[in-house]
């Protein structure tokens, strides 16, 4: 856990506000949408992750937390730092095998690739790694969600992501989250 503080650290600082004004001729002028250099979103969620309780259908709900740090490189694409931790320790089956694998508060870290086809529905994906104090596992994560503005840069959205574990389990999670326009000209 304590070697992921700097990449999270770095991560952060990307996030914060930088200047939207470009120079034309010696005087600054706010950048038109149209021109937008893109934008950096930073949003915080909560939700409940959905685990496998072995061969039957049943699930466990754990209650989880994220913090996404985007990055839109214009208004259909862009890429995202996604973190969840599931905020639970809990028992899951190791697919395949006949062992029980203890999970604690595992924390989960994805860089996706995040793409905007209709207003503000986007769609994401990409690796990532699961990590906590037994064993760790490399995942794929796919998901959706929307963003439903608020104003002054604020949206709140709805996110279903469906994570797998490389040899493991696979979980999907619902979650809610607030996030922030920073950096976004108008």
């Amino acid at each position: 856990m304590l070697r992921l503080i700097p990449t999270l650290f770095v991560f952060s600082i990307l996030a914060f506000p930088q200047n939207t004004l470009a120079q034309h001729g010696g005087i600054a002028h706010p950048v038109s949408p149209g021109h937008s250099p893109g934008y950096f979103r930073a949003a915080v969620l909560i939700g409940h992750t959905f685990i496998p309780m072995g061969p039957s259908p049943d699930r466990l709900a754990v209650p989880s937390w994220g913090l996404d740090l985007e990055y839109w490189f214009n208004h259909k694409w862009g890429a995202g730092l996604h973190n969840d931790l599931e905020i639970e320790t809990f028992l899951v089956e190791h697919e395949g095998h006949e062992e029980v694998l203890t999970r604690e508060y595992p924390l989960v870290i994805t860089l996706d690739a995040l793409y905007k086809p209709w207003k503000q529905l986007v769609l994401l994906a990409g690796p990532g790694w699961e990590f906590e104090p037994n064993e760790d596992f490399f995942l794929i994560r796919a998901g959706v969600e929307y963003e439903f503005e608020l104003g002054h840069g604020w949206d709140l959205s709805p996110a279903f992501v469906y994570d797998t574990r490389q040899g493991a389990y696979d979980t999907w999670t619902i979650s809610l989250g607030v996030g922030k326009r920073l950096n976004q000209a108008h």
